[in-house]
């Protein structure tokens, strides 16, 4: 008896051993799972959305791996991102935090802002101002002028503004470097980002990406603690988990 029971354990421990190796290399090869927790992206992500990112699409780099091993430098099987993706990255000024923003400028573009609009290789991009985004803030409603913008490859993606006179909406003109990208965040009066070389972001090397975004799966207002079960119905916004990113 004393066998058998043995040998249950030893089956039961390689089995989850098993599980822990094949989620390790889902996790560092196919697609990782992100948490928003900020609403610099904003109206494409929301605070409390949850996402998976294809770890794949770009190539692989240390970042790539858990913990951010350096077992390699550089990438490969490297694909270089595109204007308009969203994409996860790892803050160049300290290589481990995990920010999430759209790619705006690829290497060699120019990228200005003026007076709130953005230029993209002297090419003012176009903007259409559509429906008012609605955010709740405690128990008011606030307004917020929303915009279709388009890249010029065509991708179309909308934006928020506060105003055309925010502390970044007039910049100087950026010209991103060799295998580096130029990052924005699509609550544009609410971003720190590229735009910010000292304490935002500034230009993000290609080894820093982790991946794009591709869909969300799970999607919370935040009204509920992860222990009030009894909550969670009415705190999981239904609407948008399997939706795609923009």
């Amino acid at each position: 008896m004393k066998s058998k029971h043995a040998g249950g354990i030893v089956e039961t421990v390689r089995t989850v051993v098993y599980a822990i190796l094949i989620a390790l290399f889902v996790r560092t090869v196919a697609y990782e799972p992100f948490n928003i927790p900020s609403g610099s992206m904003i109206p494409t992500l929301l605070i409390g959305d949850y996402l998976f990112v294809s770890k794949f699409s770009y190539g692989y780099s240390r970042y790539s791996l858990p913990l951010g091993l350096p077992l390699f430098s550089g990438r490969i099987f490297a694909s270089p991102a595109q204007r308009g993706d969203v994409a996860v990255f790892k803050l160049p000024r300290d290589n481990s935090t995990d920010y999430i923003k759209r790619v705006i400028g690829v290497p060699g573009d120019r990228i200005q802002m003026k007076s709130g609009r953005l230029y993209i290789n002297d090419e003012l991009v176009k903007r259409e101002r559509i429906e008012d985004y609605v955010e709740r803030e405690g128990s008011y409603a606030v307004r917020r002028f929303q915009y279709m913008e388009t890249l010029p490859n065509g991708v179309r993606h909308r934006i928020i503004e506060i105003s055309d006179d925010g502390p970044l909406d007039n910049t100087p003109v950026f010209t991103v470097p060799p295998g580096h990208y130029f990052m924005m965040g699509d609550n544009r009066d609410n971003s720190s980002d590229s735009r910010d070389p000292n304490g935002g972001v500034g230009y993000v090397p290609a080894e820093n990406l982790v991946g794009r975004a591709e869909f969300l799966f799970f999607s919370t207002d935040g009204s509920a603690h992860f222990w009030e079960i009894w909550k969670w119905p009415f705190a999981i916004r239904y609407g948008r988990p399997f939706e795609g990113i923009q």
